[in-house]
């Protein structure tokens, strides 16, 4: 009777994994994203295994050895991708570390691995199931599932919980892999069409909105900004952001060397910050809150070593800048920083023109005095300089208008 037992929960356990396997393989094919699929994962292993609540935790990058809640059921949506875990902090930390699953059947809070958040729901459950998400024998993740009341977790569960975790853990990995391609392929494009934008003839003001705009895009920023060096004040203003937020764009101007901005310019080298509202360095950390600002990268714009400003790209959540993300900004800011230099160099060039151009107007001005009034050239130039200082117009004005009364004149002569 035992063993017909024993081999009827075998087979219930069997129909029961199948089934999840089938779930989460539907899950994983119908889905497009990443995050649903976490959110429909969710879903399903609080179903199977009777929970109150379930949670998906991923390992955000293996130097930050952080894990970030991504996905929740039931309780606070508020704080996905907010929650933070160092490994081996509470006990999804210590389940990530130790890679070994957390059966707790009661009063899971007075565990001695448990982290309390305050006030939040997962504090009060009772049992507590954690399980590691794993990919080619690597930690990339947890499961948990809690219940308000105590809960034996039976050996199936458990389990079940591990196979949803090997599932999931391969489908994770190849969806990253995926989202990875995609995000690279935006990038190169946004970067092409950055390209195309410096070295066209638009006005600098418009080059670097466009910039801006698509960089804020590129990097999913909640704010981006460039930031230019006016050197005679050695101080750095807000010159293009695509934020439509006056109290942001008012900024009052900074220091080199005085915020996390002017470190940038003093130190000539990228900085991150994880919160800017709790950065005792950052010059406005009210305004920051305003906007809902957070995590923030700083690179300089450089012309060979000069640093000419900044580019600041905004989260509105914590996150930790990957090496790749600040050699992508980098690469924006010294475009940004030839388009400014290109800039400059056309408007030097179009003064240069335009200076030749004066000389000769003038140089024919002067010929005209000179014979008209029998005069010498340094008396004719003064002539033409005492005109413009009195009329307030330019020498070129004056000089156009003595040829344009000497081009009049020399009609009337011939009619």
């Amino acid at each position: 009777m035992n063993q017909e037992r024993v081999s009827k929960d075998l087979l219930q356990q069997k129909e029961q994994e199948i089934d999840l396997l089938q779930q989460i393989v539907q899950t994983i094919g119908s889905s497009s994203s990443l995050q649903e699929i976490l959110n429909r994962i969710c879903e399903i292993v609080v179903k199977v295994t009777r929970a109150d609540a379930g949670f998906v935790y991923l390992l955000v990058n293996e130097e930050e050895q952080a894990l970030v809640l991504r996905a929740s059921k039931n309780p606070h949506p508020r704080l996905l991708g907010h929650l933070r875990l160092k490994l081996g902090e509470g006990i999804t930390g210590w389940v990530a570390k130790e890679r070994r699953p957390v059966a707790i059947a009661q009063n899971a809070s007075s565990d001695a691995r448990f982290k309390f958040f305050h006030n939040l729901p997962e504090d009060k459950c009772e049992a507590f199931l954690s399980v590691p998400i794993l990919s080619q024998s690597q930690v990339i993740g947890v499961i948990n599932v809690q219940h308000r009341q105590p809960h034996q977790h039976t050996q199936v569960e458990v389990d079940l919980l591990a196979t949803a975790a090997r599932l999931v853990g391969g489908a994770i990995e190849k969806t990253r892999l995926y989202e990875e391609t995609q995000k690279k392929a935006q990038q190169i494009e946004t970067l092409s069409r950055i390209s195309k934008t410096v070295v066209s003839r638009r006005y600098l003001e418009e080059i670097l909105n466009l910039i801006v705009t698509m960089t804020a895009e590129m990097m999913n920023s909640k704010i981006c900004s460039i930031m230019l060096l006016d050197e005679e004040k050695n101080e750095l203003a807000i010159k293009a952001s695509q934020s439509l937020s006056e109290a942001y764009l008012k900024k009052p101007n900074l220091k080199v060397g005085e915020s996390v901005s002017g470190r940038v310019v003093k130190e000539k080298r990228p900085i991150t910050v994880m919160d800017v509202t709790k950065e005792k360095d950052y010059s406005y950390p009210e305004i920051a809150r305003q906007e809902g600002l957070c995590s923030l990268l700083s690179v300089p714009m450089m012309i060979k070593d000069k640093v000419i400003g900044v580019i600041n790209s905004y989260t509105d959540h914590q996150h930790q800048f990957s090496p790749e993300e600040i050699k992508i900004l980098s690469t924006v800011a010294n475009q940004a920083a030839v388009a400014i230099e290109n800039t400059k160099l056309m408007s030097e060039k179009v003064a240069i023109q335009e200076a030749l151009e004066t000389r000769k107007v003038v140089e024919r001005a002067k010929g005209v005095l000179m014979k008209e009034h029998k005069i010498f050239e340094p008396e004719a130039f003064k002539l033409i300089q005492r005109q413009s200082m009195n009329t307030r117009k330019s020498m070129r004005e004056i000089a156009e208008a003595i040829i344009l009364a000497s081009e009049i004149n020399q009609g009337r002569r011939v009619l």
